[in-house]
């Protein structure tokens, strides 16, 4: 690990906000960020009708000629409500490979007993979801018990096996400094971690071109190390394709071309839908 402070993480966001002003190719770009896009709705007033309605909305736009999003993520009560509306999507048809993602880890908070968080993401898998988000146990990387926070992430790693892709939401909004950060993105990646997700988007700092800085370099130091490649998700506040682009930025300087798909880079993102499709039809 080095370099890895304020300072320098302040520098290099500049540099990297920069060149994304720069850039000629947003049409491209936001094309990609589309396809890259866990299409989410976390509601309280969410329902089997609203989500249905939503992913039909996903489908519509795949229809329209846009690239299809990467999945519809959902809490896990309504993850069945998604797989009846993308069953009706023919063979061979725009949309047909939307998968299904859900927040588990009793999301947002990961509060709860290590059990339920397992459960969770066993019920998930089995009525449909092809990934669950997790949340680290922010209090335990924030009171210094890393050992906690990585073995829990390990137990649902083994709950989960082979069966889905596993994001792991570190909420760097709350973990504030970067080497705390950068430890949480290794502990994560350590315990199996398939993808490393910047926040809930629950809590008063969500996504910043900061710690999305921090996490690409956890991956690549990852990657160097055990030859593993992790993707890197940003979730939280990001609205406007001039922040879809800087991300994208971000992801392809500090990791590279290779990462710019949707198995290795992910948006959490509903509005940044919306704003991106009048520039896109």
């Amino acid at each position: 690990m080095k370099n890895i402070d304020t300072a320098w993480v302040s520098t290099r966001v500049r540099e990297l906000s920069a060149s994304a002003s720069a850039r000629e190719d947003e049409r491209e770009i936001e094309l990609q960020c589309l396809a890259c896009t866990d299409y989410t709705t976390l509601k309280e007033t969410d329902s089997p009708r609203s989500v249905t309605a939503f992913t039909n909305h996903a489908i519509e736009l795949a229809s329209a000629g846009l690239p299809a999003v990467a999945s519809i993520c959902v809490y896990p009560s309504l993850v069945d409500a998604v797989g009846v509306a993308l069953a009706e999507v023919p063979a061979g048809s725009p949309g047909e490979n939307i998968g299904i993602t859900a927040v588990c880890g009793a999301f947002p908070s990961g509060q709860t007993y290590l059990e339920v968080k397992m459960l969770e993401c066993a019920m998930a898998i089995e009525n449909g979801a092809d990934e669950v988000d997790v949340v680290m146990n922010v209090g335990a990387m924030l009171s210094g018990d890393y050992d906690l926070a990585e073995s829990e992430l390990a137990m649902m790693r083994e709950e989960i096996d082979g069966d889905a892709v596993l994001k792991v939401i570190l909420e760097t909004g709350s973990l504030g400094d970067p080497e705390l950060i950068y430890r949480a993105s290794m502990l994560a990646m350590e315990a199996g971690a398939d993808f490393i997700k910047t926040s809930t988007g629950k809590t008063p700092i969500s996504a910043t071109p900061a710690a999305a800085v921090v996490m690409c370099r956890a991956i690549r130091d990852f990657e160097r190390s055990c030859s593993r490649k992790v993707g890197i998700k940003v979730a939280g506040g990001i609205r406007t394709p001039q922040e879809a682009v800087l991300y994208h930025t971000i992801v392809a300087q500090e990791l590279g071309e290779e990462w710019l798909t949707p198995s290795l880079f992910r948006i959490g993102a509903s509005r940044l839908v919306d704003a991106l499709v009048p520039h896109l039809l």
